[in-house]
C-alpha cells in the first residue's frame, strides 16, 4: 500500500504530538515535594538522612541519637544512608532523596565544596534541609547545626599552653583538611597556642580515622626523639596516637589530647588516663529532629544553631567537665 507525501507528514506530525502528550504525562506524574503551608497539614512525613561516614563512633552516636529522638514521634520516619567515606555516593545519596520526594533532609557532608551543588539543588526542589556539623560553602540549605570548632580548637590550644607551660614540642593529627571542622580545629589550634614558645614538629591529616593516626603517629615517633604532647582533632585520633607510643614503650613521655568527648570513649579515656583531655563535639542529632519537627510544621527556625562544648580533664571529668564560655 502506497502512502502519499501529505498522509506521511499528518501521520508524523501526530506522532510528534503523541510523544509530546506523553512527556508533559511524566513530569507532571512526578511526585513534588509539599510548600510549607501544605506540609504543614500532613500527618506523616520522611526524613532522608545523609551521613558521610560510619567508620567513626561519633558519627554511629549521631545517628543513633537521630533515631532516639524520632522514633517518638508519631507518623515521622528517618531513611538513613551511609556514604562510607565516598564523596561522589553522598551525592548520589542526595540526588536519591530528592527523586524520592522525601519532606526534609539532613546532611552530614563528607566535604563542603562537592556537596554544596546537590544541597542546593534539594533546597531548588522544595525539601527543606538541614546541615548537620560540617559546613557547605554559601547559604543554599534551611538550617545549619553544630558547635564552633575553631573555638573548640582555640580552647585546646590554650589548654595545651598552660598545662606545657608555654613550651614544647607538639604533634598535630589533623582530620580531613577538606572538611571544615579539620580546618577550623587547625585554625583554632593555632590561635590557641600563638605567641608561646611550642613548636608543632610534626603535622599530618589522618582523616578521622585511628588506624590512620596510628600510622602517622608511627612516622612521628621514628623521626622525633622527644614529643612532649599529641594534639588530635578527634578521640578516635588521639587513642590511634596512645596505641603507637604504647607500642613503642614511649607513652608515658608525653600527653595526649582529642575533640569529641563521647561518654563511652573520649570521656572514658580521660578517667582511664589514657587522655590528658578532651573537648566536646556534640552530635547535634537530637536538635536535628526537634528543628526538623518545627520545619515541617511550618515555623520558623534560625539559619544557625551553635551548640556548646565542654573540657573534660582528670580534675574534673568526675563532675562532668568545664564548660566553654
Amino acid at each position: 500500500m502506497k502512502i502519499g507525501y501529505s498522509t506521511l507528514i499528518r501521520f508524523s506530525l501526530a506522532a510528534a504530538f503523541s510523544l509530546l502528550l506523553a512527556g508533559c504525562g511524566q513530569s507532571t506524574s512526578t511526585p513534588q515535594t509539599a510548600s510549607p503551608p501544605e506540609r504543614s497539614l500532613k500527618s506523616t512525613f520522611t526524613i532522608g538522612m545523609s551521613q558521610c561516614n560510619l567508620g567513626e563512633p561519633w558519627r554511629v552516636q549521631m545517628n543513633e541519637d537521630i533515631r532516639k529522638a524520632a522514633d517518638p514521634q508519631p507518623g515521622l520516619t528517618v531513611v538513613f544512608k551511609d556514604a562510607q567515606n565516598d564523596t561522589l555516593k553522598q551525592r548520589a545519596h542526595v540526588e536519591e532523596f530528592v527523586s524520592a520526594g522525601v519532606d526534609l533532609l539532613i546532611i552530614s557532608p563528607k566535604e563542603a565544596q562537592p556537596l554544596t551543588e546537590p544541597v542546593a539543588k534539594a533546597m531548588n526542589a522544595g525539601i527543606p534541609v538541614i546541615v548537620l556539623d560540617r559546613r557547605l560553602i554559601g547559604d543554599r540549605y534551611t538550617c545549619f547545626i553544630g558547635a564552633d570548632n575553631k573555638k573548640i580548637g582555640r580552647a585546646a590550644g590554650e589548654w595545651i599552653k598552660q598545662k606545657l607551660g608555654g613550651k614544647g614540642t607538639v604533634v598535630e593529627l589533623k582530620g580531613l583538611m577538606t572538611s571544615t571542622p579539620g580546618q577550623d580545629r587547625h585554625t583554632g589550634f593555632r590561635e590557641g597556642i600563638a605567641g608561646s614558645a611550642i613548636e608543632v614538629i610534626f603535622e599530618a591529616d589522618m582523616k578521622w580515622l585511628e588506624p590512620d593516626a596510628r600510622k602517622e603517629m608511627e612516622s612521628a615517633l621514628s623521626r622525633f626523639n622527644q614529643i612532649d604532647l599529641v594534639y588530635a582533632h578527634n578521640d578516635p585520633g588521639a587513642h590511634g596516637a596512645y596505641l603507637a607510643a604504647k607500642a613503642a614503650g614511649r607513652e608515658k613521655n608525653m600527653l595526649f589530647v582529642g575533640i569529641d568527648a563521647l561518654p563511652q570513649e573520649g570521656v572514658a579515656y580521660v578517667s582511664q588516663g589514657i587522655l590528658s583531655a578532651t573537648l566536646q563535639y556534640p552530635t547535634g542529632g537530637a536538635e536535628a529532629i526537634q528543628t526538623a519537627l518545627k520545619i515541617l510544621k511550618g515555623e520558623s527556625v534560625p539559619k544557625e544553631i551553635v551548640l556548646g562544648s565542654r573540657l573534660f580533664t582528670k580534675d574534673n571529668v568526675a563532675t562532668g567537665g568545664q564548660v566553654l564560655p
